[in-house]
């Protein structure tokens, strides 16, 4: 199979760092050209990371015929609005979460991948892992009983004024950074969404950003119970609880390439833990395998590995954990949804 000639949007540092390095080494995917509104910052990165094309704008490089997919890696605020444009020169895009800053820019976003006929996912790479297809199957066949409920959580130390993840225009703050990473994992362990959520939020004056975010979400089955921070010790934490067993993820989100993953599963039994079962996952790069799954559903035509529909539920997610730490009350994700759709 021919590999998908690929774009990147910007010199971001999980592109330059990890992003492209993985694609790089796919099977189906080949990065051609790098982007940037400073040509002297694309060459760089171009030089730097052996692509054979540098383009002094984003228009520019949407202009070539040659590139297929573009990789988003841009700032929040920018992702559905680039994104948008690539569909309109015809380009697959693969963008970087949260894809959109609200309910209303997804349904946007909807509106052009079906009108345009390009393919359009978010990259949430974690569920390309092997550790997270595994923890799927195990929960699925039972190895936990009923499965009760699961806790997480996700954090890091930023007081950088000028990066992006402290900017509230640029879509910055915990929640949309990083908390999004618990609702689409949770919302993937129970296979279902969640039926109401509350949450409660501490924000930064200085940045005017969310800094401490933790959320309920009720499921039909259960509950996921999570925090995040950008204003904590790094740190990150998912647990699976059912009847009879628990999993816990080691390290849930930035799985770390080449190395082989752990994930601890036990009855309760012995509050020692003596009964502990530790299951090895096989070493991989999620970013690899994230770009060759879509490069893999270009060249096959197919839809995206995750949807946007997907997608826009996760969002309708965070967007009510946002509302109901305003209101103080339960708020429901579905009616969110069923709101946007009217206007």
């Amino acid at each position: 199979m021919q590999k998908v000639r690929w774009g990147i949007l910007g010199v971001a540092r999980i592109a330059t760092q990890k992003v492209i390095p993985a694609m790089q080494r796919g099977e189906l995917s080949e990065v051609v050209g790098i982007a940037s509104r400073d040509r002297t910052k694309a060459e760089q990165a171009a030089g730097a990371l052996g692509i054979q094309k540098a383009y002094g704008s984003y228009a520019e490089m949407l202009a070539d015929a040659e590139i297929e997919a573009v990789y988003n890696p841009l700032p929040n605020h920018l992702h559905v609005p680039v994104s948008i444009q690539a569909a309109e020169a015809g380009k697959h895009v693969l963008c970087e979460k949260p894809i959109g800053m609200g309910v209303a820019e997804m349904l946007e976003l909807i509106a052009v991948r079906d009108r345009t006929g390009v393919i359009i996912e978010e990259a949430f790479m974690v569920c390309t892992h092997p550790q997270w297809v595994r923890v799927i199957d195990l929960v699925r066949s039972g190895r936990i009983g009923q499965l009760r409920y699961a806790v997480g959580s996700f954090g890091y130390r930023n007081l950088d004024p000028q990066n992006i993840r402290n900017i509230a225009e640029y879509g910055g703050g915990a929640l949309m950074d990083i908390g999004c990473y618990l609702i689409k994992t949770s919302r993937t362990v129970f296979g279902e969404e969640p039926i109401r959520v509350a949450g409660t939020v501490v924000q930064d004056r200085r940045f005017g950003t969310d800094v401490l975010t933790s959320a309920v979400l009720e499921y039909p089955a259960g509950h996921c119970i999570f925090s995040c921070s950008t204003q904590s010790v790094a740190n990150q934490i998912f647990q699976i609880v059912g009847t009879t067993g628990r999993i816990e993820i080691e390290i849930p989100f930035n799985a770390i390439p080449g190395e082989r993953m752990r994930l601890r599963i036990d009855d309760g039994s012995d509050l020692r833990r003596s009964a502990v079962v530790v299951e090895e996952v096989m070493a991989c790069d999620q970013y690899t395998i994230q770009g060759d799954l879509f490069s893999k559903a270009v060249r096959q035509a197919g839809a995206a590995p995750v949807p946007l529909e997907d997608s826009l539920r996760n969002m309708a997610v965070i967007e009510a954990v946002f509302r109901s730490a305003q209101t103080g009350r339960w708020e429901n994700p579905e009616a969110l949804l069923q709101a946007a759709a009217k206007c």
